[in-house]
């Protein structure tokens, strides 16, 4: 019930920063949601009950979504927690929790093994890669190249050439963004 109680007050703050962010006033926002000032004011301080329909209503008024009002909060939301891959010699960070823009994911990896020339080892997948290497050196193995990449280069390549990349002369951090293919291949076990 605590939990509820907490949602709800969350809700309506919610409501009422996003109203006042946009520099809107209650008649404001009451004339786009079809609702009155007056129950909108009593919405936000808690003197009365929220419906479905109103609060749907609310939410497009306010340009967000129903989900993204109610959405419950916890560390788990905040906090990105490492994922480590002994195999494969990598260390991730999903730096996007939902695929962004055109369904690229943004992560950070830190990079430990070599990347490696043999069959099975490249990988193709439609799409594009992109990263930059924020620390370290990174062999990119493209095609029949082995292209290096230093700290603050970045590289951006069609992911239908076989490719691999691992650390040059020791570990290395890298920031990327995979299209989804590219998040399937080269972070599949996340």
């Amino acid at each position: 019930m605590k939990q509820d109680e907490d949602l709800d007050g969350l809700v309506r703050k919610r409501i009422r920063g996003l109203r006042v962010a946009l520099g809107w006033s209650l008649d404001d926002l009451a004339a786009r949601c079809y609702l009155s000032p007056s129950t909108l004011s009593r919405i936000e301080t808690g003197h009365r009950r929220i419906s479905l329909d109103q609060l749907t209503s609310i939410a497009r008024a306010l340009g967000t979504t129903l989900d993204q009002l109610v959405e419950a909060v916890d560390d788990e939301d905040v906090v990105i927690r490492p994922r480590h891959d002994e195999s494969r010699g990598t260390t991730t960070w999903l730096l996007s929790r939902q695929s962004g823009p055109h369904g690229v994911t943004v992560a950070k990896m830190r990079i430990t093994k070599p990347a490696r020339r043999g069959t099975h080892e490249l990988k193709v997948h439609p799409g594009r890669d992109w990263f930059t290497v924020l620390s370290g050196t990174v062999v990119l193995l493209l095609g029949e190249r082995t292209i290096r990449v230093e700290a603050g280069q970045a590289a951006e390549f069609s992911t239908m050439i076989p490719h691999a990349f691992g650390a040059g002369d020791g570990p290395a951090e890298i920031l990327c963004i995979l299209d989804h293919e590219g998040q399937r291949t080269h972070l599949r076990q996340l």
